[in-house]
């Protein structure tokens, strides 16, 4: 899904409400996760037409509950060609926000990430990316406004911590490869994999010197475009991930449709359509693009 070096162009997805089902001690995700590559596999740096994109999510969950989870991410991606072949890197940069609950449990990641692709084609665009993102992450609460048995007791909150933060470094390696189906450039596909935490990074608050690993996690990719009209087409895309003992499978499919004189200079594109979380909820989605920028806006629908 990568074109030949193209006129720098900036892509801006702003999506505006998104709202997904965290499992507890698991890694934050997004029911739009299509739209946050990075989180899904460095690997996947790059892979858009254009040579500069922006996107912005922010979700917003459970607000019948007080201090509900609210959780804003940004990403960044610029691409480099590289010698006189089509290679090219892409730079990257995640940061992202998370704060939830009454004691204000907050996470900060700011993760930097590079990503080399390499050209498999002289006669069409073939990629195979190698990807790896590794930063700092932070997490910190405020323990007075925390509630215990023991207050009742004695007035103190009956817990031991050596601070209310800590931070560590964290790292993620993916791979991928994505081309065109039968040389025509406005069908493509990719899949990937990529393994996060692979240091397995302690965390604890507690005085004792406690060993709390991140359990690594395996995300596996894929995503297909096919047009189906000179002003349509269709979008299809999938993750399955693995930590621990917890296991996720979401995928679904966007149709999309060219608006204005010039299919390939559209003046708008209108997406929509619907994904699944397995045994969990169901998305609709819907998608503007107006270009350079891009507006999304999805639900989720508990069926479990």
């Amino acid at each position: 899904m990568t074109g030949k070096r193209s006129i720098k162009h900036l892509f801006i997805a702003l999506i505006c409400h998104s709202i997904s089902c965290a499992a507890n001690a698991q890694d934050i995700h997004f029911s739009q996760f299509f739209e946050t590559p990075l989180l899904r596999n460095p690997s996947l740096a790059g892979i858009f037409t254009g040579d500069v994109r922006v996107q912005t999510v922010y979700r917003d969950q459970w607000n019948s509950v007080t201090n509900a989870y609210r959780t804003g991410s940004v990403n960044g991606e610029f691409k480099m060609p590289i010698g006189k072949s089509n290679d090219f890197i892409t730079t990257g940069l995640q940061i992202m926000y998370d704060k939830a609950g009454t004691i204000g449990w907050t996470s900060t990641h700011v993760m930097p990430a590079l990503n080399y692709h390499k050209s498999l084609s002289t006669d069409k665009n073939s990629y195979l990316s190698l990807g790896f993102m590794g930063g700092w992450i932070q997490r910190r609460f405020d323990p007075s406004k925390a509630t215990t048995n023991s207050q009742y007791d004695n007035g103190g909150i009956g817990e031991n911590f050596s601070n209310t933060q800590f931070s560590y470094l964290d790292g993620s390696v993916g791979m991928s490869y994505n081309s065109n189906l039968a040389y025509n450039p406005d069908n493509n596909f990719f899949i990937g994999a990529a393994y996060h935490h692979f240091n397995r990074p302690s965390q604890t608050f507690f005085y004792r010197n406690a060993s709390i690993e991140l359990e690594p996690k395996w995300v596996f990719s894929g995503g297909i475009k096919l047009g189906v009209a000179d002003n349509a087409y269709m979008t299809i895309l999938a993750d399955h991930s693995r930590q621990g003992g917890f296991s996720e499978t979401v995928a679904g499919m966007m149709y999309g449709l060219k608006l204005g004189d010039d299919p390939d200079n559209p003046l708008y594109t209108i997406h929509a359509g619907a994904f699944l979380r397995l045994n969990d909820a169901i998305i609709p989605v819907v998608k503007l693009d107006y270009n350079p920028f891009s507006f999304a806006l999805s639900y989720d629908a508990n069926i479990s």
